[in-house]
């Protein structure tokens, strides 16, 4: 079991750029896949990017394709977020998630979830 810690959201200014970091804790972070999601007011949660176990691999949904940026430090046990050229719409509770395997879309149900972290992009 890994528990994950988001951090670094905030209100940012369209066009503007935040990274957002999640640390984790366990016995073998480096051997999980990890994603990212987002969840905005009155919609569903959706799934935003994925890194394989080796940061070898990444997927990005088209909304944030080319925007956003997924990494990961194994050493640091920690997994970023790099957002550019935010908009009003990306506004959301950023969560990231944990899994022992890879998945990207249609199944995305990753096992282990963080607490989220809000972002706010003003017009």
């Amino acid at each position: 079991q890994v528990q994950l810690v988001e951090s670094g959201g905030g209100l940012v200014q369209a066009g503007g750029s935040l990274r957002l970091s999640c640390a984790a804790s366990g016995r073998a972070f480096s051997s999980y896949a990890m994603a990212w999601f987002r969840q905005a007011p009155g919609k569903e949660r959706e799934f935003l990017t994925a890194i394989t176990y080796s940061g070898g691999r990444t997927y990005y949904v088209g909304s944030v394709k080319g925007r956003f940026t997924t990494s990961r430090d194994n050493a640091k046990n920690t997994v970023y977020l790099q957002m550019n050229s935010l908009k009003p719409e990306d506004t959301a509770v950023y969560y990231c998630a944990a899994d022992r395997i890879y998945r990207t879309p249609p199944a995305t149900n990753y096992e282990h979830w963080g607490q989220g972290t809000q972002v706010t992009v003003s017009s």
